[in-house]
């Protein structure tokens, strides 16, 4: 299985502190999805950005109907995220 290197919440120093601050889960941590950008924090903010529009943004697919797009899709991909 491929590894990417990340920093983990307890090693984040400056804005990537701030924004593992400001994304984690309700469960105590960030989401690996979004660690594996942890070495770039520009990639970071954009994957954010691309996340809230798909999800937010306006679109004649309702909110339930996006989540299970990608349930599905997800699933199709053996994804265990």
């Amino acid at each position: 299985m491929p590894w990417i290197d990340m920093i983990n919440e307890n090693e984040a120093e400056g804005e990537l502190h701030d924004i593992y601050t400001e994304i984690t889960e309700p469960w105590g941590g960030v989401d690996n999805i979004m660690k594996i950008h942890s070495l770039n924090v520009g990639s970071l903010k954009a994957h954010m950005v691309l996340y809230k529009e798909t999800m937010y943004g306006k679109s004649p697919i309702t909110r339930a109907e996006r989540e299970m797009i990608a349930v599905v899709s997800s699933a199709a991909n053996k994804c265990e995220y």
